[in-house]
């Protein structure tokens, strides 16, 4: 409601449906979920000796 009326005050309106928020939500969660699976598979494949070995 509030992005709609804020867009009523310029010159060239445009109309924001709900469904662009549920595609920007979506498509946030994606990668998030892609990024910490990504570093979850690479962790637990990771060999534990050479991070020992580090410290």
């Amino acid at each position: 409601f509030m992005m709609n009326k804020w867009l009523e005050d310029f010159q060239f309106k445009i109309s924001i449906g709900a469904g662009v928020f549920v595609l920007a939500i979506f498509l946030s969660m994606m990668i998030a979920w892609v990024t910490v699976g990504y570093k979850a598979v690479k962790a637990a494949l990771a060999n534990p000796v050479k991070s020992i070995r580090a410290d």
